[in-house]
């Protein structure tokens, strides 16, 4: 190949490279002003809309989080609802720039379809919802009976894994989606309700009399839920980590929602607490944003331990304790990488 020819083909890689550079899911965000956020399409305390038909929830609020980090407004979201059957579909298609839903990252969801986590929300693990007069206390009580589950998830492999382990016959009853496996289980069709431990607790809060229910304890799988993009786009991927973990390292600094404008007013003593709130160091720029940007991703809804409380926690219909998404520092699993 001649000097000239080679030289040629090199320029055009670099070009076909700063184009697709420049044409990142970043910038295709801030030109069209919106971010759109793939979320589960009706799960209460998660992905819901409120009576004002304002979305509303916990994934919700890291939607938003990322909204404000890039535009400058929590708002500017459009949420794109997807079930367990469409949401890599939705994804890959360009349709959502980023997924929020209980997704679980595995092998195969990470590897084989070809898309990124962007770190864990929730570490969750799968288990069983009962009606409380089948007397039921355990899932090694569960032979025999019918067992609805999401078809297409891997908690549908989590159980046939568990029933085979134990030597247990089951009946799946496949379930398209939050809606139809609660009308299928309400309505008789299955004995059993099987999904994400945080999922079933949601479920639960929506019926007319939660009592009449029982989560057993038993906890079947590991189930690390998180934030999905696209593969490749390790910029995106990036940014929407270290917003996430802006939102985790904040709880355990106590920059909160209440107190980040005035810690930004005044500076700290903690380097860290300074690099998170754009005071020292060069990190929005790293990231193709500017200074304020984790400032605003926790005005958005607050840190990661007040999104789980308003939307989620103890206080909430849904009831869920802190459990493994307590800080590290209090016996969890939650932490971010260092801010610096």
């Amino acid at each position: 190949m001649s000097k000239t020819l080679c030289a040629s083909v090199m320029t055009g890689l670099m070009l076909l490279a700063a184009t697709a550079a420049s044409s990142g899911t970043l910038d295709e965000v801030k030109t069209r002003g919106k971010l759109n956020c793939g979320v589960n399409s009706g799960l209460i305390g998660f992905a819901y809309k409120d009576v004002n038909e304002v979305w509303q929830g916990f994934d919700v609020g890291i939607c938003r989080a990322v909204a404000a980090a890039v535009l400058n407004d929590p708002m500017a979201v459009d949420f794109i609802e997807t079930s367990a059957a469409t949401r890599y579909r939705v994804l890959n298609a360009g349709e959502a720039d980023l997924l929020v839903r209980n997704t679980t990252w595995s092998f195969l969801t990470d590897v084989d379809l070809k898309v990124d986590f962007a770190g864990i929300n929730y570490y969750d693990g799968q288990g069983f919802m009962v009606p409380k007069a089948l007397g039921l206390s355990s899932a090694r009580e569960l032979n025999g009976r019918r067992i609805c589950v999401q078809a297409d998830t891997t908690s549908a492999q989590n159980v046939a894994e568990y029933f085979k382990r134990y030597e247990m016959t089951y009946e799946a009853i496949p379930v398209d989606g939050t809606e139809e496996a609660q009308a299928f289980y309400l309505e008789g069709s299955c004995e059993v309700l099987s999904s994400d431990a945080s999922q079933l607790a949601a479920i639960r809060a929506t019926f007319g009399t939660p009592s009449e229910h029982v989560l057993l304890e038993d906890i079947i799988s590991k189930e690390p839920l998180g934030p999905v993009v696209r593969h490749g786009d390790n910029d995106w991927a990036d940014l929407v980590r270290w917003v996430l973990n802006a939102l985790i390292i904040a709880e355990e600094l106590g920059v909160n929602s209440a107190n980040v404008d005035e810690l930004k007013a005044q500076g700290t003593n903690t380097p860290e607490v300074n690099r998170l709130l754009g005071l020292e160091g060069h990190m929005g720029e790293i990231l193709g944003l500017d200074p304020d940007w984790a400032v605003r991703a926790l005005k958005a809804g607050g840190n990661y331990g007040e999104l789980f409380a308003r939307n989620i926690g103890e206080t909430t219909p849904i009831g869920l304790s802190r459990g493994l998404n307590l800080q590290w520092t209090e016996g969890g699993l939650l932490y971010s990488p260092p801010f610096r």
